[in-house]
């Protein structure tokens, strides 16, 4: 796949704009195990334009993340133009437009996917931000507003003769969120209809999704979101899978939780003690997955804010508690009621 300055002799593998997801602390731990391309959250241009800290913070990028985009939304010509402009300077590798965000204060206020009921205000939005920037534009976006109004492929068309350099589609409509089935043929018969990278979006949880979606929807890569949940070697395990056809070894629960804390790491380092370890709240049960009672872990580090002790926290329930790797049957109970209540008071003695 070629689009711009950007080349991949593979079909690339890319980390999903997510809210309160892809901070710069996930993003590096996905890019250190394989992610081809990363994108920021998506940021409000107004937000930009009016020189909000939270925004601008969204948007600090660092070499090591290359190649990344950013990602930008809202339903006003002038002030997308100024955000656009004003990310560009950051010097991301893509500025790409949210036209997919399904959440009602966003889509219902006519950004994201609402832009998908005013096809000509889209055009506007992009053609406009083509014409400002001198950096590669892409965009993402869903197959319509609802079923009856399915209208992926006039978009895809009217997206790139703006002057988009690639397409990322997600196979849902803005109706259905993210519940039903993504539809992938779909995708594909937009992918027919035009000449750019098209990038296939939704159900992409497993190595054998990306595999089906490559081969189902014929798209040029894949985006992978909820499925990089706790779950980071997905991107390198899909590349080696598609390369050679072998599976990797699922990480072992050491791995997770040495990623996990080269995470909170990283989350501390950018954002402070207090919030870094806050952040990571919802973190720690996607990588501590199939720990036996990890709900008392995660109750008691809710009060820790210092690396050091999170991690000593960690490391005794873990050489303790006992887990179930994936695919694996349990090999002992599940604690009683008493012994569980004794789990989370001597976690919270650690705290």
């Amino acid at each position: 796949m070629k689009f711009a300055h950007l080349t991949f002799d593979h079909p690339p593998i890319v980390l999903a704009p997510m809210e309160d997801v892809t901070d710069l602390a996930f993003r590096l731990i996905c890019k250190r195990r394989g992610a081809d391309i990363v994108y920021t959250e998506f940021v409000s241009s107004e937000a930009i334009i009016r020189d909000v800290a939270g925004a601008l913070a969204k948007m600090k990028l660092l070499d090591e993340e290359r190649p990344i985009g950013i990602q930008i939304y809202g339903n006003k010509v002038e002030s997308m133009v100024e955000a656009a402009k004003i990310a560009a300077q950051l010097k991301p590798d893509v500025l790409d437009i949210n036209y997919g965000c399904p959440s009602k204060h966003v889509a219902g206020g006519g950004a994201g996917s609402g832009l998908l009921r005013t096809p000509e205000l889209m055009e506007n939005i992009t053609r406009s931000i083509v014409n400002a920037l001198d950096i590669p534009v892409t965009a993402k976006t869903r197959l319509g507003w609802c079923d009856s109004s399915l209208n992926i492929l006039e978009i895809a068309q009217m997206l790139e003769s703006c002057g988009i350099q690639a397409l990322t589609i997600h196979g849902r409509t803005r109706t259905q969120k993210f519940k039903g089935q993504a539809n992938w043929e779909m995708i594909g018969e937009a992918k027919k209809v035009v000449k750019i990278p098209v990038i296939g979006n939704g159900d992409v949880v497993t190595v054998d999704d990306a595999r089906r979606m490559l081969d189902i929807a014929k798209v040029d890569g894949v985006m992978i979101g909820r499925g990089t949940y706790g779950n980071p070697w997905i991107f390198e395990q899909t590349k080696h899978y598609l390369k050679t056809g072998e599976m990797l070894p699922e990480p072992t629960l050491e791995e997770r939780v040495e990623v996990l804390l080269e995470h909170l790491d990283l989350s501390i380092k950018f954002k402070g003690e207090r919030r870094g370890a806050l952040e990571m709240g919802k973190h720690y049960g996607n990588y501590l997955k199939g720990v036996r009672n990890v709900k008392y872990l995660k109750a008691a580090l809710r009060s820790m804010m210092g690396y050091a002790e999170i991690r000593e926290t960690i490391e005794k329930f873990i050489s303790t508690a006992g887990y179930d790797e994936p695919g694996e049957a349990p090999e002992t109970e599940q604690l009683s009621e008493n012994e569980a209540i004794n789990s989370e008071e001597n976690l919270a003695e650690v705290a």
